[in-house]
């Protein structure tokens, strides 16, 4: 078993760097580079503090199984929520998205449709335009995007997305969960 592999594997899964680890746990960014390199072993009470930091039991991190990871997500587990009154339809492309670190989208918006509104955040914000046309309003700046074309914006304004076509616009949006 590769102790440093699964250690390093764990740290990036977690979104830290050497350095970072080597804070959270009082241990030199050398030394966590060391481990992961497998040139040095932590004592167990170094070793359980850095499963602890990282999130990881040590039962689950000695389980050999690997867990195979979901990739592709089928049309039964999608699912999708219509607004008759703003006149959008949005389909949720993988199951439980709000938990995970990015939330893939697909929207339909019908003519003279618009989605909701959202408040400033600390989220990002991609998009591509499968047909149709719309506006991306973002604070007090008003975008154009048509089919063939991408968005990408910092959510740190109100925004909102229109429809701007005479019939109906779809986009794939990916939206970074904020809490993150």
């Amino acid at each position: 078993m590769e102790i440093g592999k699964k250690i390093k594997n764990l740290r990036l899964k977690k979104g830290l760097t050497q350095e970072e680890l080597g804070e959270r746990t009082d241990l030199s960014k050398g030394y966590i580079s060391q481990l992961e390199r497998d040139l040095s072993s932590p004592s167990i009470e170094t070793f359980f503090h850095i499963l602890e930091v990282l999130g990881c039991s040590p039962k689950d991190f000695f389980d050999e199984v690997e867990r195979e990871q979901k990739v592709v997500y089928g049309e039964e587990e999608q699912t999708e929520y219509k607004d008759e009154e703003k006149g959008y339809q949005i389909q949720w492309l993988v199951p439980e998205s709000n938990e995970k670190e990015m939330e893939p989208v697909k929207i339909v918006l019908q003519k003279n449709g618009e989605f909701k509104r959202f408040e400033p955040s600390l989220a990002e914000t991609f998009g591509y335009v499968l047909c149709g046309r719309v506006i991306v309003q973002l604070g007090s700046r008003t975008y154009f995007a048509k089919a063939g074309e991408a968005i990408y914006f910092h959510s740190s304004d109100e925004h909102q997305i229109i429809n701007d076509f005479d019939g109906p616009s779809e986009l794939i949006l990916t939206v970074t969960n904020s809490y993150l």
